[in-house]
């Protein structure tokens, strides 16, 4: 016999609970923003580990801390904030066309405001969309992490990035009812790292690389935004990241150390060519041509812009001294570090 729902259950959905009321909320779609599924297809291998007990007491304890410090993003934050889309919340000459002849043609009242809003949602959604590859690249991880507490760590960081992905799309739905499709600079390093068949590879794409650059990204706007509720959620998902990095750290410990040249050569070139990905997936290119502006001008301006370079640059400030306490800082891949112009970080503190 079917199990039918009793009028308690089925008042569940109905009620105005603040679960339903979630529920309602989450299925409402963006006034504007991607749509649809794409299929990857992937092969990785796939372990079962039968030796239950702890083999990594680090990666261990790191997992306890992560029930620990497990937030809840319908609850925890403030959500009736209001958020007015087209204000200064950052500096306007933190925009790369600020002081140029394409900024000084805008209208300030109608276009600036305009621009604001368009550049905040580009750059938040790739957040949004950097943290579904995390999701995707973290899942991987469960399935071929040798060991359980590698397992469990990685199941942990699962939910971690579904919460990420959350609050980032209900705050590009609710506050800019705007969603930007993703770069295809990062579109092309999550594709690599998600269809790749080495453990490895998922570990140092998306804990050192990926995550990388999102703490250093998630700190600037934490530092530089006037907006509470962005400025909350950062700080509650870099919480987060920090572990998720460590856990790249901790899990590719003395993995490089004896690695074959040839196979090393594949993670040299990985990284190097990754920096160059994260770097150049900020430049705005799809504002400027949703917007009708010059895209070549502006994609110019952009390259040539004194603060973006700066926030480029500031991205690798988790990377690079990582990529160093690995062991990948070679002298091939100080080189390309050294052309990024960031390879000054080498001897920062690193994340974890």
């Amino acid at each position: 016999m079917a199990n039918v729902p009793s009028s308690a259950d089925a008042s569940f959905f109905t009620a105005p609970t603040v679960y339903a009321r979630i529920a309602q909320e989450s299925a409402k779609p963006a006034k504007e923003g991607p749509q649809g599924v794409e299929k990857v297809d992937v092969a990785f291998p796939m372990s079962y580990t039968w030796d239950y007990a702890t083999s990594r007491l680090d990666l261990r304890v790191l997992y306890e801390k992560s029930k620990d410090l497990m937030w809840n993003g319908s609850t925890d934050l403030p959500w009736e904030t209001p958020v007015d889309p087209e204000s200064q919340y950052v500096p306007d000459n933190m925009n790369p066309l600020f002081g140029t002849p394409i900024w000084d043609k805008l209208d300030k009242k109608r276009e600036v405001p305009t621009l604001r809003r368009h550049m905040a949602s580009y750059m938040i959604s790739n957040f949004l969309h950097g943290e579904q590859g995390a999701l995707l690249a973290t899942s991987q991880i469960v399935n071929c992490a040798p060991t359980s507490e590698a397992k469990f760590y990685a199941a942990a960081q699962v939910f971690d990035e579904a919460r990420h992905v959350e609050v980032y799309d209900r705050y590009l739905r609710e506050k800019y009812e705007l969603v930007y499709p993703i770069s295809p600079h990062l579109k092309k390093l999550l594709d690599t790292l998600l269809q790749d068949s080495r453990w490895d590879f998922k570990y140092l794409g998306m804990q050192i690389m990926v995550e990388g650059v999102a703490l250093g990204a998630f700190g600037f706007i934490h530092q530089t935004t006037e907006e509470p509720l962005i400025r909350q959620i950062t700080q509650m998902i870099m919480q987060d990241e920090s572990r998720h990095v460590a856990f790249g750290v901790l899990a590719l410990k003395d993995t490089y150390a004896d690695m074959a040249p040839s196979e090393l050569r594949d993670r040299e070139d990985f990284v190097i060519e990754a920096s160059r990905l994260l770097r150049d997936k900020f430049l705005g290119q799809e504002v400027w041509e949703r917007l009708g502006l010059p895209q070549k001008e502006c994609e110019e301006y952009s390259e040539r812009s004194e603060s973006m370079q700066f926030f480029r640059k500031l991205l690798f400030t988790k990377i690079v001294p990582n990529v160093k306490r690995l062991g990948l800082l070679t002298p091939y891949v100080r080189r390309g570090f050294e052309e990024l112009e960031v390879i000054d970080y080498e001897n920062w503190e690193p994340s974890a």
